[in-house]
């Protein structure tokens, strides 16, 4: 078995962590797959036995690889979207950041991960992605997300008018900071801190929701998957900002943009015992009341 592995970085503190992951591949007989740049940070503070490879980029990631662990956060993770593509290779998420509603694999349940993973005992988790069209090139070969794409003003300059269409129908005109179009796994991200509802992964929607509106009676909008959101932007500035997840380029006012639902989706691994309403529970402390 063969598992690629992915990291922005990790701590110093962090080594002994690495060193028990190692431990359980090896004791499990998996074959790992650095990321480069990751493995650079660590090999020589860690001991490694046995077989390894590296890889550099979406390019290196064949159908030999079963499936890719991320250590991090969520925001970790979500670079993993732009390393899987298309290929269906499933991403599990170890969390060696903080909140993880992604990543929500504890360090402490490292053995009964490579269990599953081993045995095939496991859920995959297929979500949706968004795909974002432009009338000019954005985000390179890789333009979608899986949270959230988002219209932001720069800096401080002053708010921004969005005129925002449904399938060509005229909906609003957001004058705002700005507009997050979220997927359902990125309900309970940027969205979620905006006010915007959380809703199911499998619930086939997106969540428009705006940033600091002006109008106070504008109010967040769950709409089917199956929508074409296009917006027509105005402002002070000559610019904006566009993002998908934790991507971010510099954009024209004049600029056409559209969003819609991606062809192809990522799979998440989930263990059979964790899910969505526990995830809600523990990260969100639903139900907890101090006083008892």
């Amino acid at each position: 078995m063969r598992i690629a592995i992915y990291s922005r970085g990790i701590e110093n503190n962090q080594m002994q962590d690495m060193e028990l992951l190692l431990a359980e591949m090896e004791k499990h007989g998996v074959e790992p797959v650095f990321f480069q740049d990751f493995f650079n940070q660590f090999y020589s503070a860690v001991n490694i036995k046995g077989k390894y490879s590296t890889f550099n980029s979406s390019a290196d990631m064949d159908l030999s690889i079963d499936c890719l662990i991320s250590l991090g956060g969520d925001g970790t993770l979500l670079d993993t979207v732009t390393l899987v593509k298309d290929t269906g290779i499933p991403v599990l998420g170890i969390n060696y950041g903080r909140l993880g509603f992604l990543a929500n694999i504890g360090k402490e349940e490292l053995h009964t991960a490579f269990e599953a993973l081993v045995n095939r005992k496991y859920v995959l988790d297929k979500r949706a992605l968004l795909h974002l069209d432009a009338d000019v090139p954005l985000f390179g070969d890789t333009p979608y997300a899986l949270n959230e794409f988002s219209i932001h003003k720069k800096d401080s300059s002053p708010m921004i008018k969005i005129h925002t269409y449904l399938n060509g129908e005229f909906l609003n005109t957001y004058w705002a900071d700005g507009l997050i179009v979220a997927t359902p796994t990125g309900s309970t991200g940027y969205s979620l801190s905006c006010n915007g509802p959380v809703v199911f992964p499998d619930s086939a929607s997106f969540v428009i929701t705006p940033v600091s509106p002006h109008n106070l009676n504008i109010r967040p909008i769950i709409v089917p998957d199956n929508t074409i959101v296009s917006f027509e932007l105005e402002g002070r500035t000559d610019g904006f900002l566009c993002t998908l997840d934790s991507r971010r380029e510099l954009v024209p006012k004049e600029i056409q943009i559209a969003v819609k639902k991606e062809q192809f989706g990522i799979n998440l691994i989930r263990l059979n015992e964790n899910n969505f309403l526990q995830t809600l529970r523990n990260k969100l402390s639903w139900g907890l009341d101090k006083r008892n």
